[in-house]
């Protein structure tokens, strides 16, 4: 059995946004108990993480530490066609994740006490962003 849908995730720019709760919204209404669920990224310009979503200063060195790594408007880049965080934002993602799969038990996703996943965005502008979300198992 197999059920998709796809999230449409509102960014304000440049930051982690929890979609625990959406993607196991979708895994709820799937019908299937025990399996796997793959949320995948459409873009090329934000990414996809499994972070501490207790202590949110977790996220917050984790941009600081992504701005140390790649910075915006580096003068190397030749790639920066909407912008400063144009190159930058696809390092970041390319660096990172476009896809997660995690185990589904007991129609839910079968995260750690302190795992939530998270939609990165790597552009400091806001962006709608679009996530698929495929379960696969059985009921």
């Amino acid at each position: 059995m197999t059920h998709a849908e796809t999230l449409k995730i509102e960014s304000r720019g440049r930051g982690t946004y929890e979609i625990t709760a959406a993607v196991e919204a979708v895994v709820g209404r799937s019908g299937i108990s025990r399996g796997l669920c793959n949320v995948f990224v459409l873009h090329t310009s934000a990414s996809l993480i499994v972070c501490e979503n207790a202590d949110s200063t977790v996220r917050r060195d984790l941009e600081t530490f992504a701005a140390k790594f790649v910075r915006d408007g580096d003068p190397s880049f030749i790639h920066d066609l909407e912008g400063p965080d144009d190159m930058p934002a696809h390092i970041r993602s390319i660096f990172t994740q476009s896809s997660i799969t995690v185990p589904v038990q007991d129609a839910r996703c079968r995260l750690g006490t302190w795992q939530g996943l998270f939609l990165w965005e790597h552009r400091t502008n806001p962006h709608r962003r679009q996530v698929v979300v495929t379960v696969m198992g059985d009921s």
